[in-house]
């Protein structure tokens, strides 16, 4: 019996004994004057053990089992040992059919010593910026590096998140950041949502041109205002503005998503079996509708800012490398330490010798030309091809000497201009000595 239930006790006995009135036990216990004659009603019948609640040493109803307390800690420990205790109890529902709270899951973990792996840090406060109010007005891109899958070499994982719903818009792995998995993410956005109003970024090189700033005189008289990097100009033609951001702090949304990726995905990777990098861009569709269906949120505006591209616009002929080079003979032109022809249907195009054309470059088209506005196939060649010779004879020019008495070879006298006036030359000293001059000068040439 509790302290509590003594002094209760006493205060029953002491209305038994009509030392104390009904109302005056129930103002000391805090009790209404009904729950004071219930209890003494039982101590009369029952004993002094009435006053013990009858659940107590009783397993509630609905109490977590200590079979599945023992489960939870042994999947806790072994199966989902990198998992964070609110993706833990996720995984217990979806994959061990074991239906508890996450403060259950908390509750057992906690009590058996085993703490979250995702630390809890105190944070700066700061300033939230406020969401866009539709989905498509700006879209934060990064790329994180990290071991994604558990017991394998780290690599880069390029993501894009909306800032409006917090929806993740595309996923893709590569060995390292790189433009190749830029241009993936920019193309996963907009087959699946559209073309977006502007994207948000950092400042690594791929976005940002080292020589932003430095135009030379012939970019600034073509009217040339900033040095684009490929990925720059290929969103310049797609009519995506790219912002600039100014520090991690500012792109938090995408920040924080790599904190939950990076907690999760790895787990993900180790439940499904997953070893290697193009398996995981496979199961990237289906985590990245799970996770939305999870955390995303509703805009502002529920109309999209999302724009369809043209169906007469080829995206891959826009994300890729794009170069320009001169054609030598028999439509031909040099490319990495390489000579390619331009091709159409088979057969070798016609392109005058030493115009400029444009060489597209990717994983997903290879090598390419543009010339004239119109892209061709190209063909690798083993060597530079040579000039065509043509069969027909050289036809000789013939070259007419002046005869002996022309005016020319005779030495300058009034005769020799008949074209000019004597009264002319003779007044005229400076137009005299300069006929002498272009006289003697063509004289000698001859």
């Amino acid at each position: 019996m509790t302290q509590k239930e003594i002094s209760r006790l006493r205060v029953i006995n002491q209305t038994i004994d009509r030392i104390l009135t009904i109302r005056e036990a129930a103002e000391l216990l805090n009790l209404s004057e009904r729950q004071v004659l219930r209890l003494k009603k039982g101590v009369v019948n029952e004993g002094p053990a009435f006053i013990i609640h009858k659940n107590r040493g009783r397993k509630p109803k609905h109490a977590t089992s200590d079979e599945t307390k023992d489960s939870i800690i042994s999947l806790k420990k072994t199966k989902y040992k990198e998992a964070n205790l609110k993706h833990f109890q996720e995984l217990l529902d979806e994959h061990e059919d074991i239906k508890v709270s996450y403060s259950t899951v908390h509750r057992i973990l906690t009590d058996a010593g085993i703490k979250s792996p995702k630390k809890h840090r105190k944070r700066k406060t700061h300033h939230r910026r406020k969401r866009k109010p539709q989905k498509g007005m700006l879209v934060q891109i990064d790329a994180s590096p990290h071991m994604w899958i558990i017991g394998n070499d780290s690599f880069h994982l390029h993501g894009a998140i909306d800032d409006a719903t917090g929806e993740i818009l595309a996923l893709y792995f590569t060995p390292n950041e790189c433009m190749e998995g830029y241009f993936e993410i920019v193309r996963q956005i907009i087959s699946k949502h559209g073309i977006p109003i502007s994207l948000y970024s950092d400042s690594h090189t791929i976005f940002v041109s080292p020589n932003k700033g430095k135009l030379s005189v012939e970019d600034q008289l073509a009217g040339k205002t900033v040095n684009l990097t490929q990925f720059g100009r290929a969103m310049d033609e797609l009519g995506i503005n790219i912002i600039i951001a100014s520090s991690p702090q500012a792109k938090g949304r995408i920040e924080r998503l790599w904190e939950t990726l990076q907690s999760r995905l790895p787990v993900e990777f180790k439940i499904h079996g997953i070893t290697t990098m193009e398996a995981a861009n496979a199961f990237l569709d289906e985590f990245i509708n799970e996770y939305n269906e999870k955390f995303s949120v509703y805009p502002e505006n529920p109309e999209s800012a999302f724009r369809q591209l043209d169906s007469n616009i080829n995206l891959d002929y826009i994300l890729c490398i794009k170069e320009e080079r001169m054609i030598i003979e028999n439509a031909a032109f040099s490319y990495g330490g390489k000579y390619y022809q331009l091709m159409i249907n088979d057969k070798i195009s016609n392109a005058l010798p030493k115009t400029k054309l444009t060489v597209l470059t990717s994983n997903k088209i290879g090598v390419k030309a543009m010339y004239s506005n119109v892209v061709y196939d190209t063909k690798e060649l083993d060597e530079r091809p040579k000039k065509a010779i043509s069969n027909q004879p050289k036809k000789k020019i013939s070259q007419t000497k002046p005869p002996k008495d022309h005016p020319w070879r005779k030495p300058y006298n009034e005769k020799t201009i008949p074209y000019v006036e004597k009264s002319l030359y003779e007044t005229d000293t400076e137009i005299d000595e300069i006929l002498k001059r272009l006289f003697n000068s063509t004289r000698a040439w001859l």
